[in-house]
Formats: structure tokens, sequence, C-alpha cells
């Protein structure tokens, strides 16, 4: 697998709701290969593994920046959870 073919996936599952709930309900790296392979791609198990493990990008930070953090003790939906 190239980096540029993992580029690729996450650009089409970023656009594609169904690849987004078939990620989320893998179980492991394995189950996410196999779902890349039937969307097209070549991303093996150890190489979304390493992904994973990957820092990331500063233009990946910049998508990520601002978000809110749950604090413990609240409940996914409950305003007075996030601060």
């Amino acid at each position: 697998m190239s980096e540029e073919q993992l580029k690729a996936f996450l650009e089409k599952v970023k656009a594609d709701t169904s690849l987004q709930e078939k990620l989320k309900a893998a179980s492991d790296a394995d189950a996410a290969s196999a779902i890349a392979k039937a969307a097209g791609f070549s991303i093996s198990a150890d190489e979304f593994t390493k992904a994973q493990s990957t820092e990331l990008s500063d233009e990946e930070l910049e998508g990520v920046a601002g978000g809110t953090i749950p604090i413990p003790g609240g409940s996914i939906g409950d305003p007075s959870c996030y601060r």
C-alpha cells in the first residue's frame, strides 16, 4: 500500500456514510482491511495499525481543533458533560 491508497480511502470514507458505519462496526484492523479491499483499496491490517499510531499532521490537527471534551460522569447528549 502506498500512502496515496490510504489517503484516497480516507477521502472516500469521508464522503460515504455507509463506509463510515462499516468502519465503526469493524472489530479490528483485519476487518478494516477487508472493508477497504471491498471498496477497491489495497490496505493491509498492519498498515491500518501503523496509520493509527502515526502522529497527526498539522493539517489533520487543524481539522480536529476546537472540539469538545466529554467530562467523566456525564453522558453523551448531556450538555453538562462538555466544558
